[in-house]
């Protein structure tokens, strides 16, 4: 059983290194260009299920990629991190290696921990090995979800820095169940 992982097509907050967080932004062209291109790699794979965030970039990204028609299911737990307070705030306004350390004691008023995306993406994948044995599963989601998805298969790092394991827009990663 194998598990792709691929992140959303390029928006403008990206560009602009800006946090969107749960943000329904739309993909901009480059975005949609790195989709299409993305589609003809996803036609090659063997996959049996699109699972996808409910956002609106991840919904064009799977829309654009799937040429063949698959089933798309979405569910709320890949969708990207709450980032409450520093949604639509400049990435240089925060600390991004303590906003994505999981052993971080920083307290946040409305901001969805890295703990709690690891959290709700480890019972969302121990969910689709027992639901979806044998089938191999493609998830549309996002850069935050992306860095749960590395703990849940290769650990929390021994320092807890989960910043440089994020996807980039349109890259693909694969996990064996």
């Amino acid at each position: 059983m194998k598990l792709y992982v691929i992140r959303h097509g390029q928006t403008n907050d990206n560009v602009n290194n800006m946090i969107n967080g749960r943000s329904n932004e739309q993909l901009n062209e480059t975005g949609k260009i790195q989709a299409k291109e993305m589609r003809q790699k996803i036609e090659k794979l063997d996959i049996d299920l699109i699972i996808c965030s409910p956002l609106i970039r991840t919904k064009q990204t799977a829309n654009i990629i799937n040429s063949k028609n698959i089933p798309i299911i979405f569910d709320e737990r890949i969708i990207e991190r709450d980032t409450g307070e520093y949604t639509n705030k400049h990435f240089s306004e925060i600390d991004r290696e303590d906003f994505y350390n999981y052993y971080s004691s920083t307290k946040y008023e409305y901001a969805e921990t890295i703990n709690d995306v690891c959290d709700r993406v480890k019972d969302f994948i121990d969910e689709v090995k027992i639901r979806y044995k044998g089938k191999n599963i493609l998830l549309v989601t996002h850069g935050g979800t992306s860095r749960a998805i590395y703990a849940y298969f290769n650990g929390v790092p021994k320092d807890g820095r989960l910043l440089c394991y994020g996807q980039n827009n349109c890259e693909i990663r694969t996990y064996e169940l």
